[in-house]
């Protein structure tokens, strides 16, 4: 009979993590379907943004009022969550008139940013396989955000969606660095209510016609966006992003580009352009520079600092 060795449960754990971020981060890359579904509808980005995160806000607030004693780990992921929600309003601003396939490659720029974010805030020095992905990944974004592809009447659009990628880097930092030593449903909560904390001044200022679909419906967008591109993958991104770390987590997550094109050509019908193309292909050979595992991880992080 074969044994399981703790090297064999150490390959089997990983795996298991790459996968797991690889299915959530297809889950996020649906967003454009439901997003500009809603906003079809005169529904305003910045509700969009919070109903996508409304959900997993109020199903999970008793578990976090139960952890309430890690309270500053509660405060980092509710900073995580303002930071992402605002950001996430330039995301779906963008996706009103700009193709899914452009706002998702600029959207891929925040491998670039959590590189910079983990090492400023965090120490935590990228390897030299994160650093070339990051680079490719940037100059796919350049590809495809370029002039020649994006008028010029839509540039300070498009600038403005680089929030997005940012928050988002800012989150996968404060996820592996600062919210790995409380429960992952914890996690998610803290940073779903920091988003919706972020977006209500927003809210409660709207027009009540903005803040709502025009037909029945429409409300099972409203469902989808809270449950299948937010609660259902962040569960999964929680539990396995710690598993491989910030810089490895961000890269392999670009899958998300790739899914982001076919939303924009089977739903909306939106021609792949021949930069479009190549810049998905670059992401797509970031994620295979990536392949090694001997990136820095949140368990080493602790091992090192048990404070």
């Amino acid at each position: 009979m074969a044994t399981t060795t703790p090297q064999t449960k150490k390959v089997v754990s990983y795996a298991f993590a790459v996968a797991g971020v690889l299915f959530a981060s297809i889950c996020f890359g649906l967003v454009p379907y439901f997003s500009r579904g809603l906003t079809e509808q005169g529904v305003a980005p910045y509700a969009v943004a919070f109903y996508r995160y409304i959900v997993a806000a109020v199903l999970l607030l008793p578990v976090l009022i139960m952890h309430r004693h890690a309270w500053r780990e509660i405060c980092w992921g509710l900073s995580a969550g303002v930071v992402m929600g605002l950001g996430w309003i330039g995301y779906v601003t963008a996706l009103e008139t700009l193709p899914a396939s452009t706002v998702g490659v600029l959207y891929m720029t925040y491998p670039v940013f959590t590189l910079i974010i983990a090492w400023a805030l965090f120490s935590d020095a990228p390897t030299r396989r994160a650093v070339l992905a990051a680079a490719v990944i940037a100059l796919a974004a350049v590809i495809a955000g370029s002039p020649a592809s994006v008028p010029l009447r839509h540039v300070p659009t498009l600038l403005m969606s680089l929030a997005a990628p940012f928050g988002f880097g800012f989150g996968i930092c404060v996820l592996v660095h600062r919210l790995s030593r409380i429960a992952p449903l914890a996690r998610i909560a803290s940073i779903s209510l920091g988003s919706i904390l972020g977006l209500l001044p927003l809210m409660l200022n709207a027009d009540v016609a903005s803040l709502l679909p025009k037909g029945q419906s429409d409300w099972i967008l409203i469902i989808g966006i809270g449950l299948v591109t937010a609660l259902v993958p962040q569960l999964i991104y929680t539990i396995c992003s710690p598993l491989i770390g910030a810089s490895q987590t961000a890269i392999i997550g670009s899958i998300e580009l790739p899914t982001m094109f076919a939303v924009g050509f089977f739903a909306f019908d939106e021609a792949i352009t021949l930069s479009q193309t190549l810049a998905c292909a670059l992401v797509l050979g970031a994620i295979a520079i990536t392949r090694s595992r001997t990136t820095r991880t949140v368990s080493t992080v602790i091992a090192k600092d048990p404070k």
